[in-house]
């Protein structure tokens, strides 16, 4: 039988865990190549023969993703299959329409091929969007859990960035870890809460293996976290499914790819930051998710922001450094930081255009929606320097770290800076610890 070519269309995260699930040990099919899109710099490089298996000897190429129509006539890729998050259902199609009229077909995996199923209990925790609040959402269960005196262990969604090889298993126990992966901003943003919460997180590309030494932590291992990434689905099959929603952006829940799939099949549905939206965007949100998933228990939530030195702020001229990919391939024109200065009367949001950098002055032109805020873009050790340049060139008398990590410990700051906090909190009944008990319960968990 004539192999099928497949080339995967990714960003470094979805498209190697449906290739390692689905088509790795698959004699059926031969990926030709994979695509790159969304993630800087991530195109160029090999999937290694260390990770494709013995049917990939020397490895599979990367390349971008705007080189689609290209690599399908000249590799005679016979079908695309399309593998990242957080995308409007016209763009997806708009890459369909891309690969057919090249000659391909276009597919889309789903969570009967990819989805590895644990012997432990799994709860995934995923959102509609990009910055909907899930990570706050997973520190939440995760205090409760550990609570119930649980051993609970993290598994973060995939962002490898670097070596592919070495990333294949990371465990991440001490903020000392996150030096010897050599982690960037984003990687950072999303592991140091964990480890400083005392549980251990696990991340890289290689899944099925991340698993199983998750599922055999030397701390132990009751319970296993999916903490999702941007919209996608759970890697895991999961015994709890909770999904996060943000009526900053009603509608998106119906509108996004996978998003709707997460809603789809969730078993809790989140409404997230009631106390900065409008009451007619949180009433959207929620018909919504009635009318897509009628037996999901809704739970409504605020998004507590806590500030270091609140009294820095009033009055003052403030540059709001906030969360990266919220804003970019989010599409949020605010964050944390915005919402703090805003409550605590800052003067002014200094506009950070006329002073930025490098790889950031790229970032804001591509994304030209961000108005009056700097996105945290620390992919690599230029775009830290660039944020770090950035920063110390805007005329502003104080800055605000809206990000999950403190800046300040991997670039130098040279004004006067604050950082912004924020936690789930939930308002009334049902309600997570409710829902938890009930799922400790049932699995029978000491």
């Amino acid at each position: 039988m004539t192999k099928k070519n497949i080339i995967i269309i990714g960003a470094a995260g979805r498209d190697f865990h449906n290739f390692n699930t689905y088509y790795r040990n698959n004699d059926s099919y031969n990926v030709v190549a994979f695509t790159a899109a969304q993630i800087p710099d991530i195109d160029g490089r090999r999937y290694p023969a260390e990770l494709a298996g013995s049917l990939y000897p020397e490895g599979i190429p990367i390349y971008s993703q705007d080189e689609l129509p290209k690599l399908i006539k000249e590799l005679q890729a016979d079908e695309c299959v399309f593998a990242y998050s957080d995308i409007r259902y016209e763009d997806v199609m708009s890459v369909g329409a891309i690969a057919n009229a090249a000659g391909a077909d276009f597919t889309l995996l789903g969570p009967k091929n990819t989805m590895l199923k644990s012997n432990k209990p799994v709860i995934s925790i995923c959102a509609v969007r990009t910055g909907s609040g899930k990570s706050q959402t997973s520190r939440k269960i995760i205090e409760l859990l550990m609570e119930h005196g649980l051993k609970v262990v993290a598994v973060r969604h995939p962002m490898p960035y670097g070596d592919l090889a070495a990333q294949r298993v990371q465990r991440f126990a001490t903020v000392e870890d996150l030096q010897l992966h050599k982690c960037t901003i984003e990687e950072m943003e999303e592991y140091e809460p964990h480890i400083t919460r005392g549980n251990i997180i696990y991340a890289g590309v290689d899944y099925e293996e991340i698993l199983r030494a998750a599922e055999n932590d030397p701390d132990g291992c009751d319970v296993i976290i999916w903490d999702g990434g941007n919209n996608d689905f759970s890697f895991y099959q999961a015994d709890l499914a909770v999904t996060v929603l943000d009526p900053h952006r009603p509608g998106h829940e119906l509108n996004y790819y996978p998003g709707e799939v997460s809603l789809r099949i969730s078993d809790i549905a989140i409404i997230n930051k009631i106390d900065s939206a409008t009451p007619e965007a949180i009433k959207i949100v929620e018909e919504n998710i009635k009318r897509t998933n009628p037996t999901a228990t809704i739970i409504k939530a605020e998004s507590k922001i806590t500030v270091d030195n609140p009294e820095m702020i009033k009055g003052k001229r403030v540059l709001v450094v906030e969360d990266g990919p919220t804003l970019t391939h989010g599409e949020m024109k605010i964050g944390a930081g915005t919402v703090a200065a805003e409550r605590l009367g800052a003067q002014e949001l200094v506009d950070p255009r006329p002073y930025t950098v490098g790889t950031l002055t790229d970032t804001l032109n591509k994304y030209s929606h961000i108005e009056n805020l700097l996105p945290a873009m620390g992919y690599g050790k230029q775009q830290l320097k660039d944020l770090e340049e950035t920063i110390n060139r805007t005329e502003c008398d104080v800055v605000i770290i809206g990000t999950p990590i403190d800046l300040s410990r991997v670039i130098k700051i040279d004004k006067p800076f604050t950082r912004v906090h924020y936690e789930l909190d939930e308002v009334g009944s049902p309600n997570l610890e409710e829902t938890l008990r009930e799922f400790v319960k049932k699995h029978q968990l000491k």
